[in-house]
């Protein structure tokens, strides 16, 4: 009998081991599922305030040429849970004065927190040649292909 004592003992220690870990996942992925809420990645396509964002940066950062097209979502893949994540792809195109206002509207578009932002790629070339007497005129040209990935739950879609 009293073999069993020391037994029962480590093998409760190991349950309640490993019920503090299983707590401490769901607190983890909970934080997680609370930052993406926060995001507004989980739910909806929010495209009306996609392209509201658009404007405010364009105006913001005083860019002088910004032109995109948003494609319609598609299934990247489904998850454990009957959860879905789409992305659509904006095909961006705008006009730089150097470098890093590229960098300074990707972070504007991510800061926007209206889903997550995957850049996928970007070109930058140099535009035509610069019109004598111009002061401010974009010198550079970027194209860039960004997803908009979206999680939604299957079982919430109307």
């Amino acid at each position: 009998r009293r073999a069993r004592g020391p037994r029962a003992g480590a093998q409760a220690r190991e349950q309640l081991a490993r019920i503090a870990q299983d707590e401490r996942e769901v607190r983890e992925r909970a934080a997680v599922y609370r930052r993406l809420l926060e995001l507004h990645v989980v739910g909806t396509e929010r495209r009306l305030e996609w392209t509201e964002s658009l404007a405010r940066i364009r105006e913001q950062r005083q860019l002088a040429e910004l032109r995109y097209q948003i494609a319609p979502r598609r299934l990247l893949r489904s998850l454990p849970g009957n959860v879905e994540s789409y992305a659509s792809t904006m095909k961006i195109e705008l006009g730089l004065l150097h470098e890093g206002d590229l960098f300074r509207f990707l972070d504007d578009l991510r800061a926007s927190g209206n889903a997550y932002y995957a850049v996928s790629q970007c070109t930058v070339a140099r535009s035509a040649a610069a019109v004598p007497g111009a002061t401010l005129a974009p010198r550079l040209r970027a194209a860039c292909e960004i997803d908009l990935i979206t999680i939604q739950d299957g079982g919430a879609r109307a």
